[in-house]
């Protein structure tokens, strides 16, 4: 199953691919995503979107998951329970019990790698429905002092 969700903090349709889905699987913001993912590949002297920085920064905080030349819907229907990253060509999205949330639907591409998500959100949808209010909150405030 496949549900629209674009974690950008501003609206933004930019190559964020990994930003946005590390930032839902691990349930952070995605300026706090960025800011410590920008750190980091800093830090290597790489950018933040390099298959390479990306397949090792996955593999120090999770576990690599065994698949056998599925694709993302086929990995949906396996899995239908817990947290996942998932890389394929020239992308990284998020399942979460078995939906994937991204700004398109990826569903028919062959997956390169899987990892499975230790800390999971209690509630997802509580989760993204708090950071919405905010989101909405502030826009009103905004709005009221201009």
């Amino acid at each position: 199953m496949y549900e629209f969700y674009n974690a950008n903090s501003r609206g933004n349709f930019v190559n964020d691919c990994v930003v946005r889905a590390i930032s839902v699987a691990e349930c952070k913001t995605w300026d706090e995503t960025y800011d410590e993912l920008s750190e980091l590949a800093q830090k290597d002297g790489i950018l933040l979107d390099d298959v390479r920085f990306v397949d090792d920064y996955l593999d120090r905080k999770y576990r690599r998951v065994p698949f056998h030349s599925l694709t993302v819907d086929e990995l949906c229907d396996e899995y239908p329970r817990g947290t996942f990253l998932i890389t394929m060509l020239g992308h990284i999205t998020v399942m979460i019990d078995g939906i994937i949330y991204d700004i398109f639907d990826c569903r028919d591409r062959p997956i390169w790698n899987v990892w499975q998500v230790n800390e999971k959100c209690d509630n997802f949808r509580t989760w993204l429905f708090d950071k919405f209010f905010f989101f909405v909150y502030n826009v009103v405030v905004k709005l009221r002092n201009s």
